[in-house]
């Protein structure tokens, strides 16, 4: 089995008035690779951030079709990861970014 690493699970934090919203009450969104799993997510979380992970949801989401000028063209899918922590916890370094 290859080598493990958070950074080619984890792209980026998802940082919107929502997921701000949901981070109060212990669900992180990060946006992930996509063909990481609930499993490679988990572990990731827990390494890079040192927080129990109670349950990880993952969305899908189809690449929006995009028209400059004559142009047409599609913005790559993503795939999204709502985390959700042990009561208590939480992961100061993506509230601090904002």
């Amino acid at each position: 089995m290859s080598e493990f690493h958070f950074a080619d699970v984890l792209i980026k934090p998802v940082i919107t008035e929502r997921s701000m919203e949901a981070a109060g009450m212990g669900k992180y969104t990060f946006l992930v690779n996509d063909d990481a799993n609930k499993i490679t997510i988990k572990r990731a979380i827990s390494e890079r951030f040192g927080v129990d992970v109670v349950s990880v949801n993952i969305i899908n989401l189809p690449g929006k079709p995009k028209i400059a000028g004559r142009f047409k063209y599609r913005l790559p899918k993503r795939r999204k990861a709502i985390v959700t922590l042990a009561e208590g916890q939480e992961i100061p370094e993506i509230i601090e970014a904002v």
